[in-house]
């Protein structure tokens, strides 16, 4: 049905272009519904949810005709994408398109444009529509740093703008797009009380200017070692799964081994995922067991029915004792302790997840995102690659492509991986990554220190609820990329 179409609606738009008599790129018309093609092509060839998507279907369309119509029936392609994804509020909220795929590919890379300020945005509660903003982290050699801002910062302002949340499509984050806003300084008052209910976030009347830059951000944002219980034990807090840095990462590990570490706390409270490949790598340099399953990959049914009769090997992902060659600094740990938060996604979901099998993950923090499956970038091209890519436009789709499972067969996990510590950051006072006394550090030592510890609560609820954060801004903020090419049958 896909080359059919295809086919076919060449000759569509090699009739609608001679009979314009325009230049290509003067005809949005023309390229407009070039772009739906790959769209439709892209989505029915490797969409995770393209069997409960009837539209998406290989007999959908009766004709080209049909076809063709149901294409123009839609005023862009990005309208066109969102009529197919499946359950958007609930199952698939990361799947997206994007007309610049050379902005993407440095985004994929660690390269953005950046002010240097992580955030998160909280409001009272789901009565209220009003959201502050808290600084997580800042990112050195930044605006941010330049204008010293730090962790525990709060702001309620953007361009003089109150912020505002009633849902994913109702908000006005839209103010952090800009490449220069300016944000309205403000503090947490606890009102001199140990109690949560009056607590309330007001005005400094002090603003502060943030500029973006072309900049590459390192994940690897704080290691150190430490004794705890006379014990070395190592610290880690990795924000990003970015692959660029995969040698880097396996450095920190030469550390750990060189101070033969016996405990490990890896910090992935506010990482939003990534590379599949280094989710690997890291899941391996934590417990070893090379050549193990480490996940199981499930596409739709016609690609899974395909690789399980052809190549069902390439539906396993296995630990690993080597980075291109390269060995890796393995720890064979029987226990990781691994810090969360709603902000911790996909990739960092994945080797919670698939740790679990072999050894004892504690998890502490709070409620994981929810994000089982991994996505790739889809060009308009024959076999979907980079190479070929049609050079009229440069769109560009990032589908969700395939769920995965643990080696005991575990998934659809959407609604996060709930800590077996629970623990929430106090807004009241963040501390400084790294710090022992810090909330969730804090947490993890005093578990390590009495592993025989039940599953607690050790918190008040606070009286704000996360409803975003800067990584939610980004369009793959939140991905599991996968590094395979797409199967091809």
């Amino acid at each position: 049905m896909k080359k059919i179409i295809s086919f076919i609606l060449l000759g569509v738009l090699a009739l609608t272009y001679s009979s314009c008599f325009e230049d290509h790129d003067d005809n949005p018309q023309y390229s407009s519904l070039e772009v739906k093609d790959f769209v439709w092509k892209g989505l029915n060839a490797v969409y995770l949810y393209k069997d409960p998507v009837l539209n998406l279907h290989n007999d959908a369309f009766a004709n080209n005709e049909d076809y063709t119509n149901f294409l123009n029936s839609y005023a862009s392609p990005e309208e066109l994408f969102e009529s197919l994804m499946y359950q958007r509020e609930s199952i698939d909220r990361f799947s997206w398109i994007t007309n610049d795929y050379i902005q993407l590919e440095q985004q994929l890379s660690g390269i953005s444009l950046h002010n240097g300020m992580e955030f998160g945005l909280v409001r009272e509660s789901q009565s209220s529509s009003t959201v502050y903003g808290y600084v997580r982290y800042v990112l050195p050699n930044t605006s941010a740093s330049a204008q010293g801002l730090q962790r525990g910062n709060f702001f309620d302002k953007v361009n003089g703008t109150p912020l505002y949340y009633n849902s994913s499509t109702d908000n006005n984050f839209d103010l952090f797009n800009s490449n220069s806003y300016t944000i309205s300084l403000a503090f947490y008052n606890d009102n001199g009380t140990s109690e949560t209910s009056d607590d309330s976030i007001e005005s400094t009347g002090e603003t502060i200017t943030l500029t973006k830059q072309s900049y590459t951000e390192n994940p690897i944002y704080y290691s150190d070692v430490f004794q705890v219980g006379g014990i070395n034990t190592g610290y880690l807090m990795y924000n990003g799964f970015t692959s660029s840095f995969d040698g880097q990462l396996n450095n920190v590990f030469g550390n750990f081994l060189a101070n033969n570490i016996q405990n490990l706390i890896l910090d992935l409270r506010y990482n939003p995922g990534g590379s599949v490949n280094t989710a690997i790598i890291l899941g391996s340099l934590i417990a070893g067991h090379n050549g193990d399953v480490f996940s199981i990959e499930e596409w739709n049914s016609e690609i899974q029915s395909h690789l399980e009769d052809t190549n069902p090997e390439s539906l396993i992902n296995r630990f690993t004792n080597n980075d291109d060659g390269t060995p890796l600094n393995i720890l064979n740990l029987d226990k990781v302790y691994i810090l969360t938060t709603g902000s911790s996604a996909s990739a960092s979901e994945l080797v919670i997840n698939c740790l679990k099998p072999y050894i004892d993950v504690v998890q502490i923090g709070t409620t994981t995102t929810g994000k089982p499956q991994a996505s790739t970038t889809i060009y308009d091209s024959d076999d979907f690659s980079r190479e070929g890519a049609n050079p009229n436009h440069t769109y560009a789709m990032q589908p969700l492509i395939y769920k995965s499972l643990n080696a005991n067969g575990v998934t659809d996990y959407y609604t996060g991986l709930t800590p077996n510590i629970e623990v929430s950051e106090k807004l009241s006072n963040l501390g400084v990554i790294g710090d022992v006394n810090e909330t969730l550090l804090a947490a993890a030592i005093s578990a390590i220190e009495d592993s025989n510890r039940s599953p607690v609560t050790e918190s008040k609820p606070s009286k704000f609820e996360l409803v975003g954060d800067s990584n939610d801004l980004i369009p793959f903020g939140k991905d599991m990329i996968s590094n395979k090419p797409i199967p091809s049958f």
